[in-house]
C-alpha cells in the first residue's frame, strides 16, 4: 500500500530530525511509544479540524487490560499493551479492529507501587515480533502472531542494576537489528541486545554509573554520527549507535527526583525538559568521525515537563509546563505563549493540530501554532479510572486511542 502524502512528509521530517522507525515498520502506523518515529507525531491525515461539542464518536471499548500506565502500539492489525492482572505482569494483544483479545502472556511479577501497580512501558512491534519491558526489568521478545516467547531475561539482573523508585518505565527501542534499553547498571547505563537472540551486543559505561530515568531512547543523527539519546537519572546522554561508546552528557535539564519526558531532536540537536521545578535545555551537537561535541545553548524554567512528552513543529516545541500548555521557541528559549485551560498532561501532533490529554481526564484539540492558543474542542473520555490519566494518547488509523488502567476507549477522529 503506498504511503499518503502526509505519511511521506512525516517520514522525511523524521529522517531529517533523527528519530527512527522500528525494523520492518511503516510510517503510517504506530508501532511504538511516541509514534512512528518516537517524536509524538502521527502520520494520519484527513482528521477532524473541530471536535463536536460532545467530543468525537466512541467506536469501541476494550476492558480487562489490567493495572498500569502503559500506552498502546497499533500495527499490522494488532494492538499491543501491557497490564498487571493480579500478581502477573502481562503483555496483551488485541485485534485492532474488533478490540477482542488475541493472546496474553506473562513476562514477570507485578511490582507494587504507591502510585498504582503494574507496567509503565509500551511494547514495540517490529516485523513479526513484539518487545516488552516490565516495571521490574523483565524484558521479552514475543511472536506477534501468538505471543510465543522467543527469548526473555531481566535487564536489571543482567546489568547489575538496582530498580528505580517508581519502577522501570522504558519502552524498548528496536533499531538496526538491536533492542536497546537503559538499565543503568555499573558500566551498563545503556545496553543493546540482538533482536533475534537476546544476546548482548554492547553496553555503555557512563561516568558515575547513573541509574535509569523514566524516559525512552530516541535516535538522533548529528553529522555522520548516529546516536541513541536518553534521559538518565543525572542528565541526558548520547551513545554511539553501532558501538555503544559514550559520546556526551549534559545535566542542565535534570532534576534529582525523576526525569520522565523523553528528549526530542531538532535539526540534529537535542531538547530535553523535566519537572520538579527544573525546566528545559537545548544542547547543540556537532558530529564528525571523531565523535560528537555537545554545548549548552540555553536553559529555561518555562517548560517543566513532568511526564507528558514534547512535540517539535518547525522551530518550536510544545509541552506542558506543569499546568501550562507551552509553546517555546527552540532558537532562543523564549516562550511564544502559555495557556492553563486544560492543565498538565501529554501531547501528540496529528494533521497539523495538537491533542492534549490532561492527567485529570479531559482531552483537548488545539491549534499547533506559535501565534497563540486556539482550542478546537474538548471532551472527557468515558470509563475514567481513579488513577491519573498518564498513558500518552495515540492517533492511528483515523482513531484516538486512550488507555486508562483496565480500559481502552477508541474514538473516530476522521473527517
Amino acid at each position: 500500500m503506498p504511503l499518503s502524502r502526509r505519511a511521506v512528509a512525516v517520514l522525511i521530517g523524521s529522517l531529517l530530525a533523527g528519530p527512527s522507525l522500528p525494523d520492518g515498520a511503516r510510517a503510517d502506523e504506530w508501532h511504538q511509544f511516541g509514534g512512528p518515529a518516537r517524536d509524538n507525531r502521527s502520520a494520519d491525515e484527513g482528521l477532524l479540524k473541530q471536535w463536536p461539542a460532545e467530543g468525537p464518536r466512541l467506536v469501541g471499548t476494550a476492558t480487562n487490560l489490567g493495572a498500569g500506565y502503559s500506552s498502546v502500539a497499533v500495527a499490522s492489525g494488532a494492538l499491543l499493551t501491557m497490564g498487571s492482572r493480579g500478581d502477573d505482569e502481562m503483555v496483551i494483544c488485541l485485534d485492532a479492529a474488533t478490540f477482542a483479545e488475541r493472546w496474553a502472556v506473562r513476562i514477570g511479577a507485578t511490582r507494587p507501587d504507591g502510585m498504582g501497580p503494574g507496567p509503565r512501558g509500551t511494547p514495540t512491534i517490529a516485523s513479526d515480533a513484539v518487545y516488552a519491558l516490565g516495571a521490574n526489568g523483565d524484558m521479552a521478545c514475543l511472536a506477534l502472531a501468538d505471543g510465543r516467547v522467543r527469548w526473555a531475561g531481566n535487564v536489571l539482573a543482567n546489568s547489575g542494576a538496582a530498580n528505580i523508585t517508581w519502577g522501570i518505565s522504558e519502552s524498548p527501542l528496536v533499531d538496526g537489528g538491536r533492542v536497546v534499553v537503559t538499565p543503568g547498571g555499573p558500566g551498563a547505563a545503556m545496553v543493546a541486545v540482538d533482536a533475534k537472540s537476546g544476546r548482548l551486543v554492547w553496553k555503555t559505561a557512563v561516568p558515575c554509573d547513573p541509574q535509569a530515568g523514566y524516559s525512552s531512547i530516541i535516535v538522533v543523527e548529528t553529522g555522520p554520527v548516529r546516536q541513541y539519546v536518553n534521559f538518565v537519572h543525572t542528565g541526558v546522554i548520547g551513545v554511539h549507535a553501532d558501538t555503544g561508546r559514550f559520546l556526551w552528557g549534559n545535566d542542565a535539564s535534570a532534576n534529582g527526583t525523576a526525569n520522565c519526558s523523553s528528549p526530542v531532536a531538532w535539526k540534529g540537536n537535542v531538547f530535553s525538559a523535566s519537572g520538579y521545578g527544573k525546566g528545559g535545555a537545548l544542547v547543540r551537537l556537532a558530529g564528525d568521525r571523531r565523535g560528537v561535541t555537545a554545548t549548552l545553548a540555553w536553559a529555561t524554567k518555562d517548560l517543566k515537563s513532568h511526564h507528558g512528552g514534547l512535540v517539535v513543529d518547525g522551530d518550536h516545541v510544545y509541552g506542558t509546563d506543569e499546568g501550562l500548555l507551552t509553546c517555546l521557541d527552540l532558537r532562543t528559549g523564549q516562550v511564544a505563549w502559555q495557556n492553563r485551560s486544560v492543565g498538565k498532561g501529554s501531547v501528540v501532533w496529528a494533521d497539523g493540530l495538537l491533542v492534549l490529554r490532561s492527567e485529570e481526564g479531559p482531552v483537548a484539540l488545539v491549534e499547533c501554532s506559535p501565534r497563540g492558543y486556539g482550542e478546537r474542542g474538548r471532551f472527557t473520555p468515558a470509563h475514567r479510572s481513579d488513577r491519573p490519566a498518564w498513558p500518552h494518547p495515540v492517533i492511528a488509523e483515523g482513531k484516538l486511542w486512550l488507555r486508562d488502567q483496565e480500559t481502552l476507549t477508541v474514538y473516530d477522529v476522521r473527517r
